[in-house]
């Protein structure tokens, strides 16, 4: 079972905003930022690894057996509140809920700074200029220091969809029509079943 890449729930906010605290108290905002980086890298690896994604999601592996090739693995890669922190996710099973996790963990840190995070999906690159703009209009629209990640999606038709924390905004062009699409679905399931009403009615009046 690999790591489960999902958004942030009750059980990461919490465990985020554990981290979170306690890394403001070992190094302040500082060592907020470097532990977040270091989860990050920690996922990056699992993500581009099946082999390590495998051992850190697994639920047949002895809960002991991983704690102890973490230790060997992370020590001196990482510091020891991350270690200790990936090592409480694993006494409790919740090393399979890292990226949710490290997600909600940006949030916070990202907030606390006055920054926001945007996924900026759209069906062919998006030019630096058009970005720029982009990037301008939602900091005046957010008041807040925004970094945009592009992405392309060959899947999308046109327009452009945006990820905000947890919130999407979607304006593509494949969406628009599906929901068009649907519309007209239920429109027509309506104009059936009023001519279906109608016939029964004439009948009963026959």
């Amino acid at each position: 079972m690999p790591l489960i890449e999902s958004e942030p729930d009750i059980v990461a906010n919490t465990y985020a905003n554990a981290l979170f605290e306690l890394a403001r108290d070992a190094g302040g905002e500082i060592e907020a930022e470097s532990v977040l980086a270091q989860l990050e890298g920690v996922l990056e690896i699992a993500r581009k690894d099946a082999q390590f994604n495998e051992f850190l999601a697994s639920l047949a592996l002895p809960t002991e057996k991983r704690a102890a090739s973490l230790k060997t693995m992370l020590t001196g890669n990482v510091s020891s509140l991350v270690l200790n922190f990936l090592l409480v996710l694993n006494d409790k099973g919740r090393l399979s809920n890292l990226p949710a996790i490290v997600r909600a963990l940006d949030v916070i840190v990202q907030e606390h700074f006055g920054r926001v995070e945007v996924d900026v999906y759209t069906p062919a690159t998006i030019s630096a200029e058009a970005l720029e703009a982009l990037k301008s209009q939602l900091r005046n629209r957010l008041n807040k220091e925004v970094i945009v990640h592009p992405y392309t999606d060959s899947s999308m038709i046109g327009g452009i969809r945006l990820r905000i924390g947890d919130q999407l905004i979607d304006s593509s062009v494949a969406t628009r029509l599906r929901r068009m699409g649907d519309q007209l679905k239920e429109q027509g399931l309506s104009s059936l079943r009023t001519n279906i009403n109608k016939a029964i009615e004439g009948h009963i009046d026959d």
